[in-house]
């Protein structure tokens, strides 16, 4: 092809930037996750634990789930059969809808193919859609934030992270047009939370609209899994909640939560929802079971919580240098690419742990990292082989490693430390 080197130069800038990504080729064990089968690139396969997946609750493994997949397939079939429009709204996505809108306190709620979707679609149409609106984004917004912010050509300000000083100065400028302020309530890569309530009191003063990003809360925080909005009690006070059926509750698609009246008018002028097929029925009866699961299964929350304190002090304790934050996400630092992508192939090549390097564009460079995220499934024994594997990793490619926060208990001789019952092997 004519135009082939092209593509190749894309693709060597890549590798040079060292940005390329391989993509482990994984196969999942329902019986025995976070474990799964690796298909290595020679052909053979190994057993690895997985320490990476956003499956964070284990809800794609639930019996209940696959069991409400299973049955409505097997009922209706395996595709929805259009667009929601045209033969696409099966009674599973309406009741999943229903759901939803349940889960957040809301009167409606639109189910969407993706997270990345709904934000794009929900973002672009709700400020294209109000006159002259002014758009006030979260520095840290995910891309499909971002995406959505430029598809709906409003004019936007980005506010600094987390910086309700440097927002409210923004809101005082702008004056008595529609506002929107567009942010999450708990960023993936850092790992920590958003302000949401301060936020939620000065969209009220200022008269404007907020849309926050829940999708790395959904089904693990609040009462019944209504995220961080419903863990600070103000649910009521956020306009539009966004969030992923993929992430928590174990399954595919994205969706949104509001007025009724907003919820109309996206439905009815999204292109993005109007012409995508729907979701298969089977999927949103699975999404469906893992959502009313989760309303009342707190205790598989306090599991999650209790496995990801558990792996962030042990792996802290053994001098690995892991970003301190207020959530389930657990951060180790490396702040090299090419060390990144080493210390990732050499947990995989050596002690069997998948755990996917973070590098640009989806961190700023000189802050990639290992991103780890710990299940209710994964035990004391599987934490204790990842600290374990991870110090190895670190001495054979000599990363730097930290002294252990004062909290953390360190013998005498500063060689082994405890936390929970787990005694690993420390710098």
């Amino acid at each position: 092809m004519v135009y082939r080197r092209y593509f190749q130069a894309a693709v060597s800038r890549l590798r040079s930037e060292r940005r390329y990504r391989v993509f482990a080729h994984l196969e999942r064990d329902v019986e025995t996750f976070p474990q799964a089968v690796w298909h290595r690139p020679d052909g053979q396969t190994e057993d690895v634990t997985v320490w990476c997946s956003n499956d964070y609750l284990g809800m794609g493994q639930h019996p209940e789930v696959i069991a409400a997949m299973i049955e409505t397939a097997g009922k209706v079939g395996a595709g929805a059969g259009g667009t929601r429009n045209i033969s696409g709204t099966s009674h599973a996505i309406v009741e999943l809808e229903r759901e939803l809108a349940d889960l957040h306190g809301k009167e409606a709620a639109l189910v969407f193919t993706s997270g990345w979707i709904s934000n794009l679609a929900a973002i672009s149409t709700i400020a294209g859609l109000l006159p002259g609106c002014l758009i006030l984004s979260d520095a840290s917004n995910h891309n499909s934030m971002i995406e959505g912010v430029k598809r709906s050509r409003a004019e936007t300000k980005i506010f600094r992270h987390n910086d309700l000083a440097h927002l409210e100065e923004l809101l005082q400028a702008a004056g008595d047009r529609p506002k929107l302020i567009v942010f999450e309530s708990l960023y993936s890569m850092n790992g920590n939370i958003a302000p949401v309530a301060e936020i939620a009191a000065l969209a009220e003063r200022y008269g404007a609209m907020t849309y926050i990003d829940e999708v790395h809360a959904v089904g693990m925080y609040g009462a019944r899994g209504g995220g961080i909005c419903e863990l600070a009690g103000v649910m009521n006070k956020i306009d539009v909640i966004e969030g992923t059926l993929a992430k928590g509750f174990g399954t595919l698609g994205g969706y949104i939560a509001g007025d009724a009246d907003l919820i109309d008018a996206i439905r009815g002028y999204a292109p993005s929802f109007i012409f995508t097929t729907a979701l298969p029925p089977a999927v949103a009866a699975a999404a469906c079971a893992a959502v009313r699961l989760l309303k009342a299964r707190p205790d598989l929350r306090t599991a999650h919580q209790r496995a990801a304190h558990i792996t962030k002090h042990a792996l802290a304790a053994a001098g690995l240098p892991v970003l301190e934050n207020g959530s389930h996400i657990v951060p180790v630092m490396v702040r090299d690419a090419q060390l990144c992508k080493a210390a990732s192939d050499m947990l995989l090549d050596r002690h069997y742990i998948y755990i996917q390097p973070i590098n640009y564009p989806t961190v700023a460079k000189g802050s990639e990292r290992l991103r780890i995220t710990p299940t209710p499934r994964h035990t004391h024994e599987h934490i204790a082989s990842l600290v374990e594997a991870m110090v190895d990793v670190w001495h054979t490619l000599g990363i730097p490693f930290v002294e252990p926060p004062e909290h953390l208990h360190v013998d005498k001789n500063g060689d082994r430390c405890t936390y929970p019952e787990i005694k690993l092997a420390a710098q």
